[in-house]
């Protein structure tokens, strides 16, 4: 104990404050026993000293950028009081001109302390400009809605959420791509649902195609062109020498194969599409597609170019270099996205980078027409999609800004019950400092790149808002500590988007959540996320009518095991298979646990009368199944979202977190299509319970009598 208070006492400054406090770094929380836990001294130094080189702030009279809320007082606060004239816009850099319209000046005294901007300002983003003699400062304003988009409160929606790669088609190579989606669009649309959920759809390696978690993406602002749906390119159906490479023997028994794998062969799989990609663009000679192309690069800006600098790059040194992983084991010349090296292999490949930001116009057209599609078929939501907390650490977007991104730490999440260790993703951080000295633009260009198709976005880990678990870099998980992000700020940017793209946002609200953010993120219109598993009221489960209506209820999550899986303890053998668990007696817990959850859930199946009888002890039966469905179905949550594995009764999950080469992570497919299992006997027994519970036909006559308050 006199260590660490020798190490705080180290840590203060001349004016007796905690300079690791002034920055945000916490000095405890609260773990999952409801108890203090203090964060050791040496992790609040070493993440100090991650971010440290972003602290520094430029000598300015006013901060770099304000955020309001709309309604409420408009003052900047100056930071050098001084005479001043200034003059708001509406900023270039908002996605349509703020409705206010027009320029605002005037002039401020020396005793003026604050500029007291119009009140009756639309949302939006704005630019401030001070001017003294021949000095000029500027900032961004940027007003709020105070809330997301929201859907109509008397709608009670459900969808279909998948994992792309995961679906099969009637045209697939291997891997669910976005032909397969348009389908899984049409199938969900004709029964009634309202949206189809999809994984993170992020850029991952083109050149590295077996590191493929979609949660560790190398940007989030690009689309993953391992979901191209090559058929559909123009250029392929009009090359002729990718038609005739497309009809030979072997590429169509390689395909046939590629079909018939219970887990995508991503190497295999991105062999054979860069190939016919890279014959289609031999072939693109389209003026009007090429004049499309030219608008996308103008459109989208440096962003694009630097995405396809990189990959380029990355496939050249995987053919020389044996582990070329990402760029922090490059070449050093080639670690620096701005280097001379860099430029002169771009100049040298321009035709190789070209091709690459085109395979992202392809991505970006075919995912576009996907949201089209979904509007045509008159779905209330439409695409749902999921963000991503970060990006990897050898990806793009840590390659082009090694300033926002703190290379010295990665996220994750502290120590709890089942991960007694703690969990380290292996993705740096953005430094909260940094973002705000760059008026939020890298958060605000997240949001708008993952926001454009979809009618609602899940946020992953939306605690993230309010603060991350820092690790320093080379340590365990448990050596880390917290660091407080700008909750109100990122929340008025994330209704500003929200609502300028009406699009829902759903907060992925699982774990640990402190009670500061609860309250904001409801106050805000952010929908939380309810996993029928975690939904507990003292030792047995919540009832329908009290689960929250702002959120969305799903039974389980690609996180999570399937329904049978979870019944069946599938989950709980494939971690003892794995070594997941330390000790036999930690596995005995969880046993144990299983069981008593699965005698909660199951009464409260009987009292409610989705269940017509006990059940005989086992296997997960086709009875279950349903009666499951119609509970989550009967919730008061808005929205439910389903996974076809428990359709098509499948027991083994897509991901068992806290494991690396022990699982194939992120390959297993679905053993049929979407269509299949609509149509199964099961399938329309289940869409018939979830048909039911969305209408409101939630308690039949055994239902209990006084089923308790619900939720406001």
């Amino acid at each position: 104990m006199d260590k660490m208070r020798q190490a705080a006492d180290a840590a203060m400054g001349d004016d007796g404050q905690d300079r690791y406090d002034e920055v945000g770094i916490a000095r405890g929380y609260v773990n999952a026993a409801g108890l203090i836990e203090p964060i050791d001294e040496t992790a609040r130094r070493r993440i100090y000293d991650a971010m440290a080189s972003g602290l520094e702030s430029p000598n300015s009279p006013l901060p770099p950028v304000c955020v309001f809320s709309t309604g409420k007082s408009y003052n900047v606060t100056l930071l050098i009081p001084n005479l001043y004239q200034w003059k708001l816009r509406p900023d270039d850099y908002a996605l349509a001109p703020a409705d206010g319209g027009g320029f605002y000046e005037g002039q401020i005294a020396p005793s003026d302390e604050q500029i007291t901007l119009p009140a009756d300002l639309a949302c939006g983003y704005y630019r401030l400009t001070l001017r003294a003699d021949d000095a000029l400062w500027h900032t961004s304003v940027i007003i709020s809605p105070g809330r997301c988009f929201a859907r109509p409160a008397d709608e009670r929606l459900w969808g279909m959420c998948v994992q792309l790669y995961t679906l099969r088609s009637a045209n697939d190579w291997g891997i669910g791509d976005f032909g397969a989606l348009k389908e899984a669009l049409y199938e969900t649309a004709r029964r009634g649902g309202a949206f189809v959920g999809v994984n993170p759809l992020h850029a991952l390696y083109p050149a590295v195609p077996e590191n493929a978690s979609p949660y560790s993406p190398s940007s989030r602002t690009a689309l993953n062109v391992a979901y191209i749906d090559v058929e559909a390119v123009a250029e392929f159906q009009t090359s002729e020498s990718a038609i005739a490479w497309w009809k030979s023997a072997d590429v169509q028994n390689e395909r046939q194969r590629l079909r018939q794998t219970d887990s995508v062969d991503y190497a295999a799989v991105m062999t054979l599409k860069m190939t016919a990609l890279r014959l289609a663009w031999q072939s693109f000679d389209d003026p009007l597609r090429k004049q499309a192309f030219r608008r996308f690069l103008a459109e989208r800006g440096e962003a694009i170019i630097r995405q396809a600098e990189f990959d380029a790059l990355h496939y050249a040194l995987t053919q020389s270099q044996e582990n070329a992983w990402g760029w922090p084991v490059w070449p050093e010349a080639y670690r620096r996205h701005d280097s001379e090296t860099v430029r002169r292999f771009a100049e040298s490949h321009d035709d190789d980078v070209r091709f690459y930001a085109w395979l992202q116009w392809l991505a970006h057209q075919q995912l576009s027409e996907c949201f089209t599609l979904s509007r045509r078929l008159g779905m209330a939501v439409g695409l749902y999609g999921d963000l991503a907390v970060g990006v990897a650490e050898g990806g793009v977007q840590t390659w082009c800004d090694k300033t926002l991104y703190r290379m010295k730490a990665s996220v994750g999440a502290p120590p709890d019950p089942l991960g007694p260790q703690g969990q380290n993703w292996g993705l740096p951080p953005m430094d909260p400092h940094v973002l705000r000295q760059r008026a939020y633009r890298p958060f605000i260009e997240v949001l708008r790149a993952n926001m454009r198709y979809f009618g609602a976005l899940r946020i992953d880990h939306v605690m993230s808002l309010l603060r991350l678990w820092w690790v320093p870099y080379g340590e365990n998980a448990d050596a880390g500590g917290y660091v407080a992000y700008p909750l109100d700020d990122l929340l008025a940017i994330l209704t500003l988007e929200s609502q300028r793209h009406r699009c829902v946002v759903i907060g992925e609200d699982l774990g640990i959540v402190p009670p500061e953010i609860v309250q904001k993120l409801r106050d805000a219109g952010v929908y939380s996320y309810k996993v029928l598993y975690f939904e507990k009221e003292g030792v047995g489960f919540r009832p329908p009518e009290r689960y929250l209506p702002q959120s969305m209820a799903t039974p389980t999550t690609h996180d999570l095991p399937t329904l049978v899986g979870y019944w069946q303890k599938g989950d709980l053998r494939l971690g003892e298979s794995l070594g997941i668990y330390p000790d036999a007696e930690v596995l005995a817990a969880l046993n144990e646990a299983r069981d008593d959850d699965k005698r909660a859930l199951e009464a409260m199946l009987l009292e409610y009368g989705f269940l017509a009888k006990p059940l005989p002890p086992g296997a997960m039966t086709d009875e279950l199944n349903v009666a499951l469905h119609r509970f989550i179905a009967s919730t008061s949550s808005q929205f439910v979202g389903l996974q076809p594995e428990d359709w098509l009764r499948v027991e083994t999950p897509v991901n068992v977190p806290g494991t690396s080469d022990q699982y194939l992570n992120w390959r297993r497919r679905l053993p049929a299509t979407l269509a299949s299992a609509f149509e199964s006997p099961l399938g329309q027994r289940l869409l018939e319970a979830v048909q039911r519970g969305r209408e409101g036909r939630m308690l039949d006559a055994a239902v209990r009598t006084n089923p308790g308050e619900t939720h406001k």
